[in-house]
């Protein structure tokens, strides 16, 4: 028999906030993250300016993870500064070396699905550097800092966790296909616990080259579903969620934030970078198939929004094609628009603040949403948040190379 599972846990390392608290109060009013910035290629002539949401003051938070840690690639730190938080939020102990029966139990129940788009991107920038202009050998870690199983490794060792344990490399889709596939290995009784989500760091001198030669950039700010929308925004960080059997969760007294009630996940087989209407449709219609919507106006849907001319038409036909006539009924929007778009953690951050939105029965605007575009004709929640009850929110994460995956979560 299929079980439920619920978010006992919620963490966040992010440009709109290094913790829930931050971020709830950033998103509700409408703050951007996004602001110019220079990347060097370190002591060269070398560099790029472009909008970007990076996080601010990272040693503040980052120099408290301990050696290990901070051996590790700032995508890994960034998923473990998140974890911490998550775990935390969760009150289950992990304390490893307890050496109790109980602890060790938890820990071999537990599973630790952290996913990223790209990896320790931040060292292999810095390691050929090094070999090619500096003439230095690689750093003997630089291995480890890369891999894009690093994240959950650090966590899972961190934490003496047993179960399960790898990462999910899906570019955009990675959280959410991490948070879902984790929930997934509960419902059918793998674990009784999750640790999932994803980090991401690609804030660079060489990667932002590297998206600048796409022409999908944007010039100043990320504008969803407006008119004069041209281009993506890059941003950086993690989101971690703690999911839980809702038997276990109740068993220990923990406090629930929300419940996962669907998960739908596909792939286009069209093309690397052109979305599908299809295959947005299908993955958005699969994670709600176990799901009764009575009431469409109570229903939020944060969009994979980035701001580029072809997703954000797309996705909303695919939205009108699933709800059909009930599509007028309910609110969408891009959180894009004020932390940027984190690749593989976006669906993470955008799974947070789809549960912050039904806590608190809050949409979190589209902010930059000035002149619409007639192609995109639903209700956005431009500019400001709205105050309106919410029973489901539906988070969608579609990625290049045409893989899509969407979470709906409700109250519990």
């Amino acid at each position: 028999m299929s079980r439920r599972v619920v978010v006992t846990g919620m963490g966040i390392y992010s440009p709109l906030g290094t913790n829930i608290s931050d971020l709830r109060d950033n998103l509700f009013n409408g703050v951007s993250a996004i602001k110019p910035q220079t990347y060097e290629y370190r002591d060269s002539e070398f560099s790029i300016t472009t909008p970007a949401a990076a996080i601010e003051d990272k040693d503040d938070i980052l120099k408290t993870l301990g050696r290990d840690v901070q051996r590790g690639d700032l995508y890994a730190q960034f998923a473990v500064a998140a974890a911490d938080q998550a775990i935390k939020d969760s009150g289950l102990d992990f304390t490893k070396g307890a050496n109790s029966d109980a602890n060790s139990a938890l820990g071999k129940r537990t599973a630790t699905i952290i996913g990223s788009g790209i990896g320790g991107q931040h060292t292999s920038d810095v390691t050929q550097y090094n070999m090619l202009v500096k003439k230095r050998r690689p750093h003997p870690l630089s291995i480890l800092r890369i891999i894009p199983n690093a994240a959950a490794s650090h966590v899972s060792i961190r934490y003496g966790l047993t179960g399960p344990s790898f990462a999910i490399a899906s570019a955009c889709a990675s959280a959410a296909h991490s948070i879902g596939m984790c929930a997934e290995l509960i419902r059918t009784g793998m674990a009784d616990v999750g640790i999932a989500g994803a980090g991401e760091k690609v804030l660079s001198y060489g990667a932002l080259e590297a998206w600048k030669a796409m022409h999908i950039l944007a010039d100043e700010q990320c504008r969803p579903f407006a008119k004069d929308r041209n281009g993506l925004v890059i941003g950086e960080g993690a989101g971690i969620l703690v999911l839980e059997d809702y038997d276990h969760a109740r068993a220990r007294g923990a406090s629930i934030h929300g419940e996962l009630i669907g998960f739908g996940m596909n792939a286009d087989g069209n093309d690397m970078i052109n979305p599908s209407l299809e295959g947005g449709v299908g993955a958005m219609e699969m994670a709600l198939r176990d799901v009764t919507i009575k009431d469409a106006s109570k229903l939020y849907i944060n969009a994979h929004g980035t701001g580029t001319l072809l997703n954000d038409p797309t996705e909303t036909k695919a939205i009108k094609t699933v709800f059909d006539y009930e599509a007028e009924r309910l609110i969408v929007s891009s959180t894009k628009s004020m932390h940027g778009h984190l690749l593989g953690a976006a669906g993470a951050i955008e799974a947070i603040a789809s549960i912050l939105a039904l806590q608190n029965n809050i949409v979190p605007p589209t902010i930059n949403l000035h002149h619409p575009d007639p192609d995109c004709d639903l209700n956005y929640a431009a500019h400001d948040a709205v105050e309106r009850p919410l029973d489901v929110a539906l988070s969608n994460s579609f990625a290049f190379g045409g893989q899509n995956a969407v979470l709906a979560f409700g109250k519990v």
